[in-house]
């Protein structure tokens, strides 16, 4: 009686007390780990599309750098390998059980995106200002930017691939007579052979 007048007695409350605490600090380890662990997302498959996406824009856009065809052709290659590597990435994540949009998965999303971004401001101005025999290295250059800085979260082949990327786009810039054969090795090639280990060793 006296136990249902006045509550659980103070051994009772203690011991729902550290259990309490106890529970509080396993959800902090969990979610430091979680903040602190690497992006594993990054898809192998995904990058192999993009890879047969590219060489199949190479086909299509021709070798004349700089018409407003190639362009476009190969703007929209972009556009679709964006979307095939997405769906890859959130595929793999959900089977994972990765989270996407917090901890390595948003630290990688925001390094990789101002890169991208500053890409496509350099496309328009160099495009208008009729230096796009430029645009293979500046594409090549600021993707592996990207991928070297959202890298920095992820497995070490991630920011290897995108050292790779670099230094294909920095020697397009030096000679953009190459600038065309070096956008289809780096877009088409690398990212197959890169997204065939990332899928053999990583798990998709």
């Amino acid at each position: 009686m006296l136990h249902k007048a006045y509550g659980s007695p103070p051994e009772a409350r203690g011991s729902q007390a550290l259990s309490d605490r106890a529970i509080e600090n396993l959800q902090y380890i969990r979610e430091t780990m979680e903040l602190s662990g690497t992006f594993t997302a990054v898809s192998g498959w995904g990058g192999i599309l993009m890879g047969i996406v590219a060489l199949i824009a190479a086909a299509l856009a021709g070798p004349q750098e700089g018409g407003a065809r190639w362009l476009m052709v190969w703007l929209a290659a972009a556009a679709i390998s964006a979307a095939a590597a997405g769906l890859a990435v959130v595929r793999k994540a959900r089977r994972a059980g990765v989270p996407l949009l917090k901890g390595p998965g948003r630290k990688f999303a925001l390094n990789f995106a101002p890169a991208i971004l500053a890409g496509a401001v350099l496309t328009l101005a160099l495009y208008e200002g009729g230096r796009a025999d430029l645009l293979p290295g500046v594409w090549l250059l600021l993707y592996g930017t990207a991928v070297v800085a959202g890298g920095a979260f992820s497995v070490r082949i991630i920011p290897a691939m995108g050292l790779t990327f670099m230094i294909l786009g920095a020697i397009a810039l030096m000679l953009p007579a190459l600038g065309g054969a070096l956008l289809i090795a780096g877009f088409g090639g690398m990212h197959i052979v890169y997204g065939t280990i990332i899928a053999r060793r990583y798990g998709g």
